[in-house]
Order: structure tokens, then C-alpha cells, then sequence
């Protein structure tokens, strides 16, 4: 009997229908000489310090270096005792995950086709010291002609030892950094916890940095002057490519050209451009575009990727690739025929040329561990908004990229009036191509370009019809306009903006041999940057506002303390990344790559441990419910420390964080100064004082 593991029960009953595996057991099914079972995803993690005996936050026991490391079951959150416990759900699954094991002749490993996939099953692996040989399924999507391939054409598992080892190597690096780095750093702030990671620290640099930028930034008023022209029965616009500081000077410049009147063509360019056409989705385009036409988070974008993909109707979306392989193309009119079946989709169809579509998509050297994201042949049914949106996006992708090259005719034309020089700028569609795809006529730039251009206003090309120009041509001024404008600051991050940066780390790097050096290497993965967001926000170092992402007083605080520091070097992480992905492709062995990790982390544990951080004054309160002990009083909470009372207060309440001062008023009158821009459920704003009741629980008062 031939054992498979899949990474949850949904792909598990899958896998076993197409198999005729049909007889349901109690964590798995079996039949036909299979007996198919499923993790729970990760049922595995690493051991924390106390699982080899070692205390937590004790600077003498810094840094930990497990040797070697232990893995353990999926632990929970317990209230009583308040520790960590393994999950229940965790142990019943890998005990019958090793009885399945145990009575196979092989496996099967149906684990996600990734990074992390290949780790959960491993780890499940070398955790039952399992010896049997195993094999893998790798599949680009779900459905039931990609599987029964799949079957058909399973690989040696050590064809993946590589990725394993990738995977492996990522896992304990990020243990090393921050179990070492957090410890440190707490240890360093008097025991208030301070969180720091491999790639998460990075990342809140990023943002601080910006954050900082923009906060810091000087705005300046200049001028420039605009001029309305006609000619040919066309009006249009030209701009003043000088920008003045002074009103004064401006505005004699404004009165000098009125009295000319005229303007005379110096130059004229006229260039004709291919815009080519945009390249499928991989994961973090996905959530860029995601994110800036529909507003959702990069995690939402994951999950709702994550379920077309299980519902069977896109590819895996995990990718990291735009491309796909030759041998897929052949697959590709078929698809569209199928999608043409959809009403929205039909007028996008209608434009495209069967028998001649782009080939640009297809390069067998650019596909990574799996190709650029696709629609499958599923007709897809009972979507929420957010699939349907997604789903859409990734099909419209599709048409586009299969569509013709967009030509434009763009113009610039620069004329004087005295010695100052204007610009007309125009921009005209010779030829649709991909652009009639979903009516995208405007001129902004390409799908696979990104504007993160802070520079100030200048006049962007337009769609519209310009007469001709010719050298010496003389223009009537029609009218005049002196407008004032702002120096712009540093944009905010958004998640589109971040997603770039992270994925682009070199533009961060200021050296130019070591930006070369790290092209196409970014900090995180496809698979892990939307997460990485979610625990900055988790932890409260950084919260959405708006569209944009900021960081909060504590995310502030953290990188004042730590923006000089190793952790923080993005040129670093980068570094460590690409060291990972030769691993995967066994161009370097992990034992040395492990090493250089070792040293680093024993550099940053020692430059944390060495800071020395104010501590804010904390006052001693007597609790109010037991008058025994004097109250704990940390970041998130306020608690009595004697085990018979345990009172405790939340210090957020309703989105604002109890300052010291409002604690103090609380234990010793009862009652706090009023709070405002507290926020209810509904969303709504309110000020309130906040009341200790005879029960010594806390409620609002209204003024």
C-alpha cells in the first residue's frame, strides 16, 4: 500500500475521490492501494528555549544556539496554567499520520508544491524517523487533469532535498535571529517584550524610514506658469519648465510674456513607442495591483488566492514567476475558449487574434518552482465579491498579455516666449493592442512599472489630439495663469508601495556595484511578505491608516532603538535571501551559510544587549482589588501579581492605549481625566471617562 500526505483534509478528499480512495477512516481515506491522509498544516515547529532546558530572557543564557534543533508538536495558548500546551488536534493527527506511515510499502508527498510545503511534510517526516522511501506530486493547480498528471509523472523526492534544505535553513535562521535578537532587546528595555526578526525588522525600517522622511519634510511654495494656445481649431496647454521661489519675480515674468503675446516653436520631437504588453501575475504583482485598485491588504489578496486555488479555479498562487513553459502553451487557446463562455470576458476575447496570440509569456528559464498565475478550466460558480474581483483580475491578466504590443505617438514640443521655455506635451493611440483588453486608454504607466516618483508637478502627456508643430512656428497666447504649488514630501508607504520595496531591496542599497550584485533579490518571498505585514500590524509596531501603513509610538520606539543596528540592514537580509535560494539550487552548502548566521547573530544579541533604554517612569500602585501587592504595569496589560487575585486591566481600550497618568487617576480616584477619540464597534468616535466599579471592574462614564 502507497501512503500520501497531503497538506489539509479539502485537498486529501481530493486526492483520494480521484483515486478511488473512497473508504473515510478517522484521519484518513483509504482504498484501491491507497490509504490517503493530511497535516493540519504546520503540525510541527521548532522548540522554544525551555523545550532544551533553558530559561527565557536571562542574559546569561544569550545567544542560544540549539545543537541540534528539536522539533515539537503545534503547541496552544492555555489561560490555566498560563503556558503553552501541545494542541490536542496536532498529536491525535501525527499519531495516525505514523500509523499510515507504518503500514505503507512508500509515500507519496502531496504537500503544497513550494518552499513551505515541502517543509511541513519533511519536518512530519524526520519527526516519525520515518525511513520509507518517498516521492513527490508536484502540481500547479487542482484540478483533476493536473492531479491524475501529476500521478503520472511523480518525482524522486531527493529531487527536492535542495528546497528542503532551503526551506530547513530559513526555519532556524529566523529561530536564531529572533528568539536571540527579541530576548536581547527586552532584556536591554528593563523586560518590556520588543519583538525583532530576519525580515521583520527590515521591514518596519523601511517603513519608519519613510515615515520619518515624510513627517521631516520641508514643503516649499514655488510658481510656474501656464499658457492656453489655440491653433487648427485645437486648444491646449503649455507649462513652464522653470519653477520660482519668489512670487514677486514670477509674477513679472507673468507680465512680460502677456505683453508678448506669442510664443515661437524651438524644437519639436515626436516619438512612436511600443508599449509592450504586461506579463502574468505572479503573487506579489497580484497583491500590488490588488491592492491599489480594489484596497485590499496583501493578506487578504493571499487568502482569497488561496481559496480560487482549492476551489479549483486558478493555479497555484504562490508563484514567483510571470512566465510559463513551453510545454503549457499548447493549453493556452483551449483556456481561452473556455473563458469565452463567460459574458465579461467576451468583448476582451473578441480583440484577440486566435492563431497568432503573444508568445512573450512563455521562457522555460524564468519559471521558477511554478509558473505565472492562470485561470484553470474550471467553470468558476458561488464566488464572494473579493474572488470574483480576483479571479477576474488574473483572467483579464491573461487577455492582455496574449494581446498585441499598444503604439503610441508621443509628443513634445517646446516653444519660447523671450528667453523662458514651455513644454506641450501630448500623446496620441496609434494601435490599441492590449490596452483595448478592459478600455485601458489613459497614459499612465505599464501594468509592470511602478510610480513611486515623489518629484514635483510637471505636465504628464495626455490623450489628446495636438495640431502639427514645425520649428518657427508662432503660437497666440490665448490666455495666462499663475498657479502656486507645494513641494511634495515622500509618499507613505502602501501596501503596493512596500510590496515593491520589499520585493526591489536593491533600490534601498546605495552602493551601485552591491545594488548589481543583488538584482532580482528582495527581502521575503512571495509567499511570506503578506504575512510579514500582518505581524508588524499583529504587534503594533505598525497600523493602516487610510490606504497608507504607519508605524505606531511603539513601531517609533523599536526603530530609534534599532535603525543603526545589523538587524535592521536590509542589504543584509537581501544577502541572506539569496543565500537561500542557492541552497535550494545547491550552489552552496547550508553547513556554511548556517555558520555565517551563527556569527551574525552572536553580533546583533551583543549590539542589543549593549543599548541602554530610558525606562518610562511606572509608579508604584498598590492593587485595588487585594491591597497586597503593587500592580505589574506593562505595555498591553496591568496586573496584580499575587496568584489568589490576578486583577487585571487591558490598557486599550477602544483604540486608545491608557497612558500612565490615566492608570494612576484610575487606582487612586477611581476614575481617569476624560479620554477622547475612543472608537465602538460601529466605528464611531466618543470621549468618556473610565470608572473602577465597586467589583473593581471598569466601565465608561459619559460627560
Amino acid at each position: 500500500m502507497k501512503a500520501i500526505i497531503a497538506e489539509k483534509p479539502s485537498v486529501a478528499r481530493e486526492i483520494a475521490h480521484i483515486l478511488n480512495a473512497n473508504n473515510k477512516r478517522d484521519g484518513y481515506f483509504e482504498g484501491n492501494s491507497y490509504c490517503v491522509t493530511w497535516a493540519l498544516g504546520h503540525l510541527l515547529s521548532l522548540g522554544m528555549p525551555e523545550d532544551y532546558g533553558i530559561r527565557g530572557f536571562d542574559k546569561a543564557s544569550l545567544p542560544i544556539f540549539p545543537n541540534p534543533f528539536i522539533l515539537t508538536p503545534r503547541k496552544t495558548k492555555q489561560t490555566k496554567p498560563k503556558n503553552y500546551q501541545p494542541d490536542p488536534s496536532a498529536l491525535k493527527q501525527l499519531k495516525i499520520i505514523k500509523n499510515v506511515f507504518s503500514q505503507s510499502t512508500s509515500i507519496i508527498a502531496a504537500t503544497d508544491a513550494g518552499r513551505e510545503g515541502e517543509l511541513i511534510f519533511r519536518y512530519i517526516y524526520d519527526y516519525l524517523q520515518c525511513k520509507k522511501p518517498f516521492e513527490r506530486l508536484w502540481i500547479s493547480s487542482l484540478t483533476e487533469k493536473a492531479i491524475q498528471e501529476g500521478f503520472k509523472n511523480l518525482r524522486p523526492g531527493s529531487d527536492f532535498d535542495g528546497l528542503y534544505e532551503a526551506a530547513k535553513a530559513r526555519s532556524e535562521a529566523d529561530w536564531l535571529v529572533g528568539i536571540n535578537a527579541t530576548q536581547a532587546l527586552s532584556i536591554a528595555a528593563n523586560n518590556d517584550v520588543y519583538s525583532l526578526g530576519r525580515v521583520q525588522t527590515p521591514t518596519l525600517a523601511l517603513i519608519c524610514k519613510r515615515f520619518q522622511e515624510n513627517k521631516d519634510f520641508k514643503q516649499k511654495k514655488y510658481w510656474q506658469i501656464h499658457l492656453q494656445h489655440r491653433k487648427d481649431y485645437l486648444n491646449f496647454r503649455s507649462l513652464s519648465n522653470q519653477q520660482w521661489e519668489d512670487k514677486k519675480h514670477a509674477e513679472q515674468v507673468l507680465k512680460a510674456i502677456e505683453r508678448e503675446g506669442r510664443a515661437t516653436v524651438e524644437e519639436v520631437f515626436i516619438n512612436t513607442i511600443k508599449e509592450q504588453s504586461p506579463l502574468l501575475f505572479d503573487l506579489t504583482e497580484l497583491q500590488k495591483e490588488a491592492n491599489r485598485k480594489l484596497g485590499l491588504s496583501a493578506d487578504e489578496v493571499l487568502q482569497t488566492a488561496q481559496s480560487l486555488y482549492e476551489k479549483k479555479f486558478i493555479t497555484y498562487p504562490r508563484t514567483g514567476s510571470k512566465y510559463i513553459p513551453e510545454d503549457l502553451w499548447q493549453e493556452i487557446p483551449e483556456l481561452v475558449r473556455i473563458l469565452n463562455q463567460f459574458d465579461p470576458f467576451k468583448p476582451a476575447i473578441a480583440t484577440l487574434k486566435f492563431g497568432n496570440f503573444n508568445k512573450r509569456i512563455v521562457n522555460d528559464l524564468k519559471v521558477t518552482d511554478h509558473h505565472g498565475l492562470l485561470a484553470t478550466a474550471k467553470i468558476p460558480s458561488a464566488l464572494t465579491a473579493s474572488e470574483k474581483a480576483i479571479y477576474q483580475m488574473i483572467v483579464y491578466r491573461l487577455l492582455e498579455s496574449l494581446s498585441e504590443h499598444c503604439s503610441k505617438e508621443v509628443s513634445h514640443i517646446i516653444i519660447k516666449v523671450h528667453h523662458y521655455e514651455f513644454s506641450i506635451r501630448g500623446s496620441k493611440i496609434l494601435h490599441k493592442g492590449w490596452r483595448a483588453i478592459k478600455g485601458l486608454l489613459s497614459d499612465k504607466a505599464s501594468p509592470n512599472q511602478d510610480d513611486n516618483s515623489n518629484n514635483n508637478e510637471t505636465l504628464e502627456p495626455q490623450l489628446i489630439e495636438l495640431p502639427e508643430f514645425k520649428k518657427g512656428d508662432e503660437l497666440k497666447i490665448s490666455s495666462t495663469e499663475l498657479q502656486e504649488k507645494l513641494s511634495r514630501p515622500p509618499k507613505l508607504y502602501t501596501e503596493a508601495d512596500l510590496l515593491s520595496a520589499m520585493e526591489n531591496a536593491r533600490k534601498q542599497i546605495e552602493n551601485r556595484d552591491q545594488q548589481r550584485a543583488l538584482a532580482n533579490i528582495g527581502i521575503g518571498t512571495p509567499a511570506t511578505r503578506a504575512s510579514i505585514i500582518e505581524t508588524l500590524i499583529i504587534r503594533n509596531y505598525i497600523t493602516r491608516k487610510s490606504k497608507t501603513l504607519i508605524p505606531t509610538n511603539k513601531g517609533e520606539k523599536v526603530y530609534d532603538l534599532i535603525k543603526d543596528q545589523k538587524i535592521a540592514n536590509i542589504q543584509m537580509t537581501a544577502e541572506w535571501e539569496m543565500a537561500l535560494h542557492q541552497i535550494e539550487t545547491k550552489e552552496i552548502n547550508s553547513k556554511q551559510f548556517f555558520t555565517d548566521i551563527k556569527n551574525y547573530t552572536s553580533e546583533i544579541t551583543k549590539e542589543l544587549l549593549s543599548l541602554h533604554i530610558s525606562r518610562e517612569d511606572i509608579p508604584e500602585l498598590k492593587c485595588p482589588k487585594c491591597q497586597q501587592r503593587n500592580l505589574i504595569i506593562k505595555e498591553k496589560i496591568v496586573k496584580c501579581p499575587y496568584e489568589q487575585c490576578q486583577w487585571i486591566l487591558f490598557r486599550v481600550i477602544c483604540g486608545v492605549q491608557l497612558s500612565i497618568d490615566h492608570i494612576t487617576s484610575l487606582i487612586k480616584a477611581g476614575k481617569t481625566p476624560i479620554i477622547k477619540n475612543m472608537k465602538s464597534k460601529n466605528g464611531k468616535k466618543f470621549d468618556a471617562f473610565i470608572i473602577l466599579k465597586d467589583d473593581y471592574t471598569t466601565s465608561f462614564e459619559f460627560p
